[in-house]
């Protein structure tokens, strides 16, 4: 038979949804969104970073003494 007064004792509210809101959006999980638009940045930056200089850039470069070796 289920002893009530026992249950009672062992009886620990949920947290309100509120709570429950906060407790989980506090957490700082990396999701695949995350790990997708961060590879992105990251492949973005060293396309532009690594561009190869063009003929016609370099031929610029050099007509107005700005090329550095």
């Amino acid at each position: 038979m289920i002893n009530f007064e026992e249950e009672l004792k062992k009886f620990h509210p949920s947290l309100e949804v509120e709570d429950a809101e906060e407790a989980i959006y506090n957490q700082d999980l990396t999701d695949m969104a995350d790990i997708l638009v961060s590879m992105i940045k990251d492949a973005g930056q060293t396309a532009f970073s690594e561009r190869p200089i063009r003929n016609d850039e370099l031929q610029s470069r050099e007509e107005n003494g700005s090329f550095e070796e």
